[in-house]
């Protein structure tokens, strides 16, 4: 005999819960402890360091901490509009806690000016902005030809005027999306049903160019604030790599937010186990393309053999940095990989949870892997020191001030976008009781 089964109601009340308000004062109170740290390790460095490096591992550091925030904000702003050019339930769970990240983009750019600012401790080509600076340099043993051939031959792009405005002009544009975005976000639930072809359509037709143009700038801002940082060396498929891999770490932010959610109203009620086991599998084929993109680009430079290409990969292998590559390939594919790999795991909220919680820890350690081998003091010597304990204070502090600043965010709309399409569906029961 079959039993009935009943659509589930969502609750009036589709507020944020107070469980988000506790996120909120924990992050803060580590990204405060952390930053105390930082500084006071930062010092340490200064004093003990016979090179004086105490300072320039902290804002090393800090570029770290602004890369994987970075990523959060601007990735989460091209997961929205990924998900309204698709579809699909999935961006029923999503789409609050994807604008909430897009909305904190003000903050990236505060860490962002730090990096800019003291841009002449972190970018070579910053401190030679002349050819005959570079000229001088090669002089003073603090250049060698190589390097002087390349900052002179870039030197179109790699100025610090082309550096401000560039990235100004970034942040502009993501700017003026996040806040388009989030205006019609709140618009569309104001509409009542019947306008709900027209939103689709809309929001379709602002995010397909808005994708591009997001592939472009954020291209662009990989290039001037990391792979610069090594005047000598280029990938064409460097943001290709960043684009995946702010989708593994969105994805995975994603994951953790809203199954942490589930424990309460209203997403207990939206949450099944269905689009729970679908935002798994869509998380496992960007670990698959992260891995894709990433051995390809080392495959081809391995192959190739040129001076010019293979000693980024030299710098990042020799010296005990062997180790260092080999734990990145275990986090940030392999673990993830197998794990992934499992449709019980993906259906199982506590360890999909860990899961995602390690992937985004693994983003920071591939970070670490591509930003402390560009200065000549870390290149093919991997050494344990003051500064490396930065690596961690620093970009804990940063993260723990961003997950504040989200769960404010987080908390301003309600969490389930009532005029969607899929609302029906996914208060549906999964299978009716025989």
């Amino acid at each position: 005999m079959a039993h009935a089964t009943h659509a589930k109601q969502l609750p009036a009340d589709l507020s944020a819960p107070a469980l988000v308000d506790g996120w909120r004062n924990r992050a803060l109170v580590v990204g405060v402890i952390f930053a105390v740290l930082a500084i006071i390790l930062a010092f340490l460095g200064q004093a003990q360091d016979p090179e004086h490096l105490g300072w320039d591992h902290f804002l090393r550091a800090w570029t770290l901490g602004l890369m994987v925030t970075w990523g959060f904000a601007v990735g989460g702003l091209a997961m929205l509009m990924v998900q309204y050019c698709s579809g699909g339930k999935w961006g029923l769970l999503l789409r609050r806690p994807l604008e909430a990240m897009s909305r904190t983009l003000p903050l990236v750019f505060v860490y962002w000016l730090v990096v800019a600012v003291f841009m002449k401790r972190l970018f070579l080509w910053a401190n030679y902005p002349t050819d005959s600076s570079t000229a001088a340099g090669v002089k003073a043993g603090l250049l060698s030809e190589i390097e002087k051939h390349s900052i002179d031959f870039k030197r179109p792009m790699l100025n610090s005027f082309a550096f401000w405005w560039v990235s100004i002009l970034c942040f502009a544009i993501w700017a003026f999306y996040m806040w388009h975005l989030n205006r019609l976000g709140l618009q569309r639930d104001a509409d009542g049903p019947e306008t709900t072809p027209h939103w689709i359509k809309r929001l379709e037709n602002i995010s397909g160019p808005g994708l591009v143009i997001y592939a472009f700038t954020m291209t662009a801002a990989s290039i001037y604030w990391v792979m610069s940082m090594d005047v000598k060396w280029f990938s064409t498929v460097y943001g290709l790599l960043f684009l995946v891999e702010q989708g593994f770490q969105v994805l995975a932010l994603g994951i953790v937010v809203t199954l942490s959610l589930s424990k309460e109203e209203p997403v207990q009620t939206i949450l099944r186990r269905t689009e729970q086991h679908d935002l798994g599998k869509l998380t496992f084929g960007f670990v698959m393309l992260n891995i894709y993109l990433t051995f390809g680009q080392f495959l081809i430079i391995w192959s190739g053999n040129l001076p010019l290409e293979i000693n980024w990969y030299l710098d990042r292998i020799r010296g005990g940095w062997g180790v260092i590559i080999t734990l990145d390939f275990i986090f940030h594919w392999l673990i993830p990989f197998t794990m992934l790999l499992s449709r019980d795991l993906k259906r199982n909220k506590k360890r999909l949870i860990r899961v995602c919680q390690f992937m985004i820890f693994a983003v920071a350690f591939n970070q670490f892997w591509l930003i402390e081998p560009n200065f000549p003091d870390a290149a093919r010597n991997l050494h344990f020191s003051w500064g490396i304990l930065e690596y961690i204070a620093v970009p804990v502090a940063m993260m723990g001030i961003w997950v504040a600043y989200f769960c404010m965010e987080l908390k301003k709309r309600p969490l389930v976008q009532v005029n969607d399409p899929h609302l029906a569906e996914i208060l549906e029961p999964e299978h009716a009781i025989a």
